[in-house]
């Protein structure tokens, strides 16, 4: 029987879009209310988010900032539903991707090639499109046919990569920038990413505040476990460099 792979995130289909008519401004966002996140330990429990709260609208970027052991890697498996939170809830009224390049939810037995078809078959887009724009993306060569556990970790986030820009998502949830390849495939993640889709929303985590700079309006710092959203980006960053 053949392996099936299980997504890492499994964004629901694309929401209603309600209030998209001319001159009407949607309400449809990712919104976060007083999440707390727990994880039981050999000495206790240990709350690594206390009562997070943000939102994003179409085409908004956020910024998520904070120090190692802030939160934020929780935070992505919560956005993600990776991980259920304690509580508060998490609302999806934008068709939000998985984390960006996470190449968790491959089969290591299938091919990236039958992997791109099944994926490409749950989201409702055309398996043989979806392959083309991942082949032509990651440029894996005969690689492809090969299955996923005989790549490199290079080779498999240049998959998810791939395969998260064959989908039309709304909201993309980008966890650190990927990095892979020499320069001239660096530059070409980051013109798909930023500059063809720079209509789209997204949830950006990176050290890298040049980054940020660039394309967030606003941003979530978090400390300990708290957080408080800044709409002054500047400012937020001020912040973050002191931390």
């Amino acid at each position: 029987m053949t392996e099936r792979p299980s997504l890492p995130a499994t964004p629901l289909p694309p929401p209603e879009r309600n209030g998209g008519e001319r001159g009407v401004k949607s309400d449809r966002k990712i919104r976060s209310r007083g999440i707390v996140k727990e994880y039981h330990t050999p000495i206790g429990v240990r709350r690594v988010l206390d009562g997070i709260d943000f939102e994003i609208g179409l085409g908004e970027k956020i910024a998520i900032l904070g120090r190692n052991g802030a939160g934020k890697s929780p935070l992505v498996k919560l956005i993600a539903a990776v991980e259920p939170p304690t509580s508060g809830t998490i609302e999806r009224g934008l068709f939000m991707s998985w984390p960006l390049a996470f190449g968790g939810g491959f089969s290591m037995m299938m091919s990236g090639y039958d992997n791109i078809r099944f994926i490409a078959r749950i989201y409702g887009i055309d398996p043989d499109e979806a392959v083309e724009k991942v082949d032509d993306f990651a440029e894996l060569g005969r690689q492809l046919y090969l299955p996923v556990r005989t790549f490199s970790s290079g080779q498999r986030s240049r998959l998810a990569f791939g395969l998260t820009l064959a989908v039309d998502f709304e909201c993309y949830l980008i966890d650190e920038v990927i990095s892979v390849g020499d320069q001239r495939f660096q530059r070409k993640c980051h013109y798909e990413l930023f500059e063809k889709r720079a209509d789209k929303s997204m949830i950006l985590v990176s050290h890298d505040v040049g980054i940020l700079r660039s394309y967030c309006a606003k941003a979530l710092i978090l400390k300990a476990g708290r957080g408080r959203v800044f709409e002054d980006l500047e400012l937020a960053i001020s912040i973050y460099e002191t931390l």
